[in-house]
């Protein structure tokens, strides 16, 4: 495989610290085989208490004292409800870096990410054993997972006291923003991590594919100059992107640098601390983020590498920019040319439908509407149905009530779709119990809320010559003669 100079720098010193034979390290290694090796430790390392994405400050309390014989663990204050938050120190080098996690409570995938790095900076005695010297010698590192632990009990994005914590970095007038101020201030760290999540909505530009990851160096001023501190995440996160570019190609987004005074990423860049903002996006088939979390720990691990190494100094900020931007036109359902009915007449529409996740205990169902209509050739469904020749056509409730959600499966379900039936009732259950069924349940209303207009809920059926072809339910496309597997997730109205 041919790779130019100023790649193979950086592969071959990473490839060998990585502790490959001798032998084939002396040749520059292909990126590929970078890309496995990472791939491996993140294998063996994956925390495995850690299983889904919606855990609490309560179940990685045991899981950082596990780590005490290895790291400096710091109590450092606690949140506005009374939680601990904790740093994990390591490391003897001179180059200071720090890494803070869920400053927005439900954006935990990060969070994930740093419990595998522990377990692998923790480990000794195998064939990362050079790498791990390498850090150790170089860097000094802090971290500081669950900033806003209050926020993650009720998987929320705020606080306790309802303040956005990333806009809280001047005013500090919650205990989290004094705390992770202090934390920069004592620590004056020449590298940061801040590590979020985004919507899942978010695709590179003019493309199709999900921003699975999506990068920033932070602006320190509103005219976005770039000076030497900003200069060095920018570089660095090129080097992160060549990774990512070999396992997600085209997932990558760059985030909006415009500068927000407020932000803790723009001014921990102001106060001197060359801030890599990392967002963790969307990925098909991974509702839980546990590939996302997988690619945080391996472009983490990398740049560790690239800081240790100074070899984040061969790239330039023209390849930084040129990173494609971020841009917010994915829909879950993008149904093209549907015929809507309006004064007796019909126009064809195109309907642009978001399936918004809806918090329920440790779990969530969906709730699906209209995002957008009309036009939407700018936009890109995750699944696009052409339904020229269809016409929107209103659902029923089944008159008889089930006595349980229990008495019915999805067979029946099915069933009832295709006789024009997209709500049941029941007798017995709960409004707000969550069920998998591909049809709505009522037990406090007798009615569904449907619609095609902006905002309305999404619940309707295609026709074509009188005959149902097509259901959606809350958002979700059935195929009433071909139906595929698919998960609901859904609640009782």
């Amino acid at each position: 495989m041919k790779v130019n100079s100023k790649i193979s720098i950086s592969l071959f010193l990473l490839f060998s610290f990585l502790a490959i034979s001798c032998k084939t390290a002396s040749t520059p290694s292909s990126k590929s085989t970078v890309v496995a090796t990472l791939e491996s430790a993140y294998s063996k390392f994956k925390e495995p208490a850690i299983t889904h994405r919606r855990f609490k400050h309560a179940d990685l309390q045991p899981l950082i004292q596990k780590h005490t014989d290895a790291f400096q663990i710091t109590k450092l204050g606690e949140s506005v409800e009374g939680r601990s938050i904790s740093s994990l120190d390591w490391g003897d080098g001179k180059i200071k870096v720090m890494l803070w996690s869920q400053m927005h409570g439900n954006e935990s995938t990060a969070t994930m990410s740093l419990f595998d790095l522990f377990n692998f900076l923790e480990a000794n005695g195998d064939e990362y054993d050079e790498l791990r010297a390498l850090l150790k010698s170089k860097l000094e590192l802090k971290f500081i997972p669950m900033i806003n632990p209050d926020g993650a009990e009720e998987f929320k994005r705020r606080n306790a006291l309802d303040i956005d914590l990333n806009r809280d970095a001047i005013s500090q007038i919650s205990p989290e923003a004094v705390i992770l101020k202090a934390a920069r201030d004592d620590f004056d760290p020449e590298f940061g991590f801040n590590l979020h999540d985004q919507q899942t909505y978010y695709n590179a530009s003019r493309t199709p594919k999900q921003a699975t990851i999506s990068v920033l160096a932070p602006a320190y001023n509103y005219e976005t100059d770039v000076n030497m501190v900003r200069m060095k995440a920018m570089q660095t996160i090129v080097g992160m992107n060549e990774i990512l570019q070999q396992v997600v190609p085209g997932h990558v987004g760059k985030y909006d640098d415009a500068f927000e005074p407020r932000a803790f990423g723009d001014n921990i860049t102001k106060w001197g601390t060359s801030t890599i903002l990392i967002e963790s996006g969307g990925y098909p088939n991974d509702p839980d983020k546990q590939y996302i979390r997988q690619l945080n720990f391996m472009i983490i691990l990398n740049a560790l590498e690239q800081i240790a190494t100074r070899s984040y100094e061969q790239y330039t900020t023209e390849e930084y920019f040129a990173i494609p931007d971020n841009d917010l036109q994915l829909v879950d359902l993008l149904i093209n040319e549907v015929q809507v009915p309006v004064m007796g007449k019909s126009y064809p529409v195109d309907l642009a439908i978001r399936r918004r996740e809806m918090s329920a205990g440790d779990t969530y169902y969906v709730t699906g509407s209209v995002d957008d209509l009309g036009d939407m050739q700018v936009y890109f469904g995750m699944e696009e149905f052409e339904a020229k020749g269809l016409n929107y056509v209103a659902g029923k409730v089944y008159e008889s009530a089930f006595e349980s959600i229990s008495k019915i499966d999805y067979a029946k379900a099915l069933d009832l779709l295709k006789q024009g039936y997209l709500a049941v009732k029941v007798k017995n259950g709960a409004k707000g119990d969550l069920h998998q069924l591909p049809i709505l349940v009522l037990k406090s209303r007798d009615n569904f809320d449907s619609g095609w207009k902006t905002g309305e809920a999404t619940n309707f059926f295609l026709e074509k010559d009188g005959v149902r072809k097509y259901a959606v339910v809350n958002g979700y496309l059935i195929d009433l003669e071909n139906p595929k597997d698919q998960e609901f997730k859904q609640q009782i109205y």
